[in-house]
C-alpha cells in the first residue's frame, strides 16, 4: 500500500510561494524544501521542474481560462455577447495574477527563462488576435486590423485592473474604504460587469459587421 504523504502539495506550494515572492525565481529549491519541512528530492517527485513548481505556486496558469474559451466560442453564438464574456474572464484573470506579477517584477531574477518560447502575455495576445481574425474572415466582424482591436481590448482591461489595484491599496492605507469593501465584493462585481458592458458597447460600434 502506498504511503500517504505527510506534506500535501498545497503545503509545498504555499512554502514555494512565500520564498518566490521574497526572492523571485532565483530562489533555491533547497530553501523551499526547508521551508516546507521536506527534502529537495521530494519536491521534484511531485513537480518535475522548478518552472512548473513556480507557476503552480504563483497561480499563473500556462494557458488562462479565457484563452481556452476563445476556441469554443469561435464562429458561434452572438459575437458581441461572446466578447463581453471573454472580457469578464480576462478581467478576472488579471485581477488574480497582476498583483503577483507586479510584486515579482520588483525582484531581480523574478521569472524563469523561457528557452525560446513566447512569453505568456504575448501568446495570449496572439490567441485573441487569431480569434478576432477568424471572426473577420467569417464576416462576423467588419474588416479591420485584429491586432489593433486585440491591443485595445487587452490594454484597456489590464489598465482598469491596474488602476483598481492601486486605488484599493491607497484606500486601505488611508482607511477610506468602508469596512467589508474589497475587490471581490458583490458591489465590485456589479461595477466591473457594467464597465465591461459599456466598454464592449463602445468598441462594438467600430467593429460590428456592416449590414447590407
Amino acid at each position: 500500500m502506498a504511503r500517504i504523504p505527510r506534506i500535501t502539495n498545497q503545503q509545498i506550494l504555499e512554502a514555494a510561494r512565500q520564498v518566490f515572492l521574497q526572492q523571485g525565481f532565483g530562489a533555491s529549491t533547497l530553501e523551499i524544501a526547508q521551508q516546507a519541512g521536506i527534502s529537495e528530492a521530494s519536491i521534484f517527485k511531485r513537480f518535475s521542474t522548478k518552472e512548473k513548481l513556480f507557476f503552480a505556486a504563483m497561480g499563473i496558469p500556462e494557458k488562462p481560462l479565457w484563452v481556452n474559451e476563445l476556441e469554443s466560442l469561435s464562429g458561434k453564438g452572438d459575437l458581441k455577447e461572446n466578447l463581453i464574456k471573454i472580457c469578464l474572464q480576462i478581467m478576472e484573470f488579471y485581477n488574480e495574477v497582476l498583483p503577483q506579477i507586479v510584486m515579482l517584477r520588483s525582484r531581480g531574477n523574478a521569472f524563469p527563462e523561457l528557452g525560446g518560447k513566447e512569453p505568456g502575455p504575448i501568446r495570449d495576445f496572439q490567441a485573441l488576435t487569431a480569434f478576432l481574425e477568424d471572426e473577420i474572415n467569417q464576416n462576423r466582424l467588419r474588416p479591420c486590423d485584429p491586432k489593433t482591436v486585440a491591443h485595445i481590448l487587452l490594454g484597456s482591461l489590464m489598465n482598469y485592473v491596474f488602476l483598481e489595484q492601486i486605488s484599493s491599496q491607497v484606500s486601505r492605507e488611508t482607511a477610506t474604504l468602508p469596512i467589508g469593501t474589497c475587490l471581490n465584493s458583490e458591489a465590485h462585481a456589479t461595477e466591473v460587469s457594467a464597465f465591461v458592458q459599456g466598454f464592449v458597447d463602445i468598441v462594438w460600434q467600430g467593429i460590428a459587421p456592416i449590414q447590407d
